[in-house]
């Protein structure tokens, strides 16, 4: 047996964009090792970009802003998949398109709905497929490596985000008096991903990382999703209601000699 104990367990992994996307890397990786990944995607439109590049893997369709279609998930996933085994929740949504703002100027309605696809999602599936989950399943959603760093491009996301690291304990609580369905979440700095392409100022932040780093080099998509099929096997028994940070050392590393002298000389 392999060492992530992933053999065919079936995997509902939601929020595959592209190949950049971290979902698609975990769900490549849990194939990998042996195990079956159900793919949900946002819209019919993505489900048809996505059926080449995801093969034969079955693909749904779920907007998590709209309480019907995740019940109509439930239900196929009832009738096609009726033991799930994990979860991955690598969902999250910003409206920057009138570009960024002071955190203090952001709208209800940003905010709002931000809080609904990228935190309150996580919950709304879990509650919806609770009764498919086996007892001991595991779910996995993708946060930031920190939500205290007040780093204007990311603007809003970042509470948003802690109320996502929040929620894990709570719903393990919740959940642990029916089952030990487990909650914890992959922090990782930043990727190089098509999400993140569309945070203002991100290939500046990205940049800077590479230098904050100890190794020179920022954190791979693959090494958030080797951490996030981890967290998804057995062998990850005994870890809960925790935020996994991968960043590669970036955040012992702010104040390298070298970076503040260039910072302070300019």
């Amino acid at each position: 047996m392999a060492f992530l104990q992933l053999e065919d367990k079936t995997i509902v992994i939601m929020g595959v964009a592209n190949r950049k996307s971290v979902a698609y890397h975990i769900g490549k990786t849990i194939y990998e090792a042996g195990g079956l990944p159900v793919y949900v995607v946002r819209s019919e439109k993505r489900r048809e970009e996505l059926q080449k590049l995801l093969g034969e893997h079955p693909i749904y369709v779920c907007d998590v802003e709209f309480p019907e279609q995740i019940e109509t998930l439930r239900k196929t996933l009832a009738e096609s998949h009726p033991l799930i085994d994990g979860l991955v929740h690598s969902i999250a949504f910003a409206d920057y398109e009138d570009g960024p703002k002071p955190f203090h100027a952001t709208s209800k309605s940003q905010f709002l709905r931000a809080v609904d696809v990228s935190c309150f999602s996580l919950m709304a599936v879990s509650n919806a497929l609770k009764e498919l989950f086996s007892n001991d399943a595991a779910v996995v959603a993708i946060s930031i490596s920190t939500t205290k760093m007040a780093s204007e491009n990311y603007g809003f996301m970042a509470p948003i985000k802690a109320a996502l690291d929040s929620s894990l304990a709570f719903l393990t609580k919740s959940f642990s008096s029916f089952s030990n369905v487990r909650f914890n979440a992959v922090g990782p700095s930043l990727l190089k991903t098509s999400a993140s392409a569309g945070i203002p100022g991100y290939v500046d932040s990205y940049l800077y990382a590479e230098q904050v780093i100890p190794r020179g080099s920022a954190v791979e998509t693959q090494e958030a999703a080797n951490v996030a099929a981890f967290l998804l096997s057995p062998r990850s028994s005994g870890i809960c209601a925790q935020t996994i940070v991968v960043d590669a050392g970036m955040q012992i590393n702010y104040f390298d000699e070298k970076i503040v002298k260039k910072s302070i000389s300019e």
